[in-house]
């Protein structure tokens, strides 16, 4: 595994998604991940079998134990075990940790260095912090669903759970940013998260659109909200995707095309005509595209210098030699024997690059190796055993 950050103990009390998906950028890059599950509970978590594609490529590089935290013995051993932990990572309800006893204030006094994350639907405080998440409804709640999908169709969610991810993601770039924090103070401290913030900040230049200048941006289908012409166009056997914004790549893609006279038009003249024509232009650029196939319009306009690529279905994406070259199809030992091909990180180190090196296998298959590291005994851990605490 990678080096990286093989210095970090990470406990993962996540379930779902947007915990794992923070929780995997540390088991990536070699830290130490303890995922702390529910004894003789055969749940998949909402992610099919436990063997299956999500949740092996979400819980990929950890280790497992089980701790049954509603039993007082649980929550001992879970505070022993955060002595020796850098980062706690969770995404209970907010009320749920305090039940527990498992909050931040309880498990700082146990370990004032810990950085202690929680990942919620709507923030640990205010109106809605009782409320369960959920993706779909951060979408609409942060304004994707109305920037989505064709003008004057209705609401549309994004064909991936674009909060969930980027709630995961913020969650651990925090947790980052705390442990460079701790390297000064020597305190760890309270990281927090949600699907909600974390949609509202993934909108960006949209949401900047509304704070700064008072605009509502609405649907404009495949077409970019402001820089035309980007969008979809047709080839003779199929769509391409080509972003031909700005004058110069917007006469370059003329040129390319064989219609300068169109980088001439007035109707075209700025980018802002081109957005408020961009009926008319993409309608001009189609004729033009149609007369080509889409391996040819790519190269033709690749060589042009003007951004343009292939729109991929699932099955078709791993056969891309460039992503085939970035590794983003990743082999991983399966539990059952040979490999499994997994999703790989979308970043690159050139020292201590990320390293897969297991799948999750049963759940509670570390728990003796692991409660003896943080200095249980044979005895105490049959016990625990026996009485269903482990």
């Amino acid at each position: 595994m990678s080096e990286a950050l093989s210095h970090i103990r990470v406990i993962d009390l996540t379930r779902v998604r947007a915990g794992p998906t923070c929780v995997k950028q540390f088991a990536d890059w070699g830290a130490d991940v303890i995922k702390v599950e529910m004894p003789s509970v055969a749940a998949d978590e909402g992610f099919g079998p436990r063997l299956g594609s999500d949740f092996q490529n979400l819980q990929r590089n950890k280790r497992s134990i089980t701790i049954n935290l509603k039993d007082p013995r649980g929550v001992d051993a879970l505070k022993r075990l955060v002595r020796t932990a850098d980062v706690l990572v969770e995404n209970y309800r907010p009320d749920v940790k305090h039940k527990l006893g498992i909050d931040y204030e309880t498990l700082s006094k146990e370990n004032p260095r810990l950085v202690y994350a929680s990942i919620s639907g709507f923030g640990q405080d205010g109106p809605y912090r009782d409320r369960a998440g959920f993706d779909q409804v951060a979408q609409g709640m942060g304004g994707l669903m109305w920037v989505t999908g064709l003008s004057g169709q209705g609401p549309v969610r994004a064909g991936t759970p674009v909060a969930d991810l980027s709630a995961g993601l913020f969650a651990a770039i925090g947790i980052l940013i705390a442990l460079q924090e701790r390297s000064v103070s020597g305190k760890g401290q309270w990281v927090q998260s949600s699907l909600l913030s974390a949609m509202v900040t993934m909108m960006d230049f949209q949401a900047a659109r509304w704070l700064v200048e008072g605009e509502v941006p609405a649907q404009a289908g495949n077409d970019h909200p402001t820089s035309m012409p980007t969008s979809v166009y047709p080839s003779s056997d199929g769509f391409v995707n080509i972003a031909a914004s700005g004058d110069i790549i917007f006469a370059r893609m003329c040129n390319a095309l064989g219609v300068p006279e169109l980088a001439k038009n007035a109707d075209y003249a700025t980018a802002q005509l081109r957005s408020d024509n961009r009926e008319a232009l993409n309608a001009a650029i189609s004729e033009c595209s149609k007369q080509f196939k889409s391996r040819d319009l790519i190269t033709l306009l690749n060589d042009a210098g003007v951004p343009c690529g292939p729109i991929y279905r699932m099955d078709e994406v791993f056969d891309d030699e460039q992503v085939k070259h970035l590794g983003m199809a990743a082999s991983v030992p399966n539990p059952e024997g040979g490999e499994l091909r997994l999703v790989g990180p979308a970043v690159r180190l050139s020292r201590t690059p990320s390293r897969m090196k297991r799948t999750i296998g049963n759940a509670g298959e570390h728990n003796e190796e692991i409660f003896r590291e943080v200095g249980f005994s044979a005895d105490e851990i049959a016990a625990m055993r026996s009485d269903k605490v482990i």
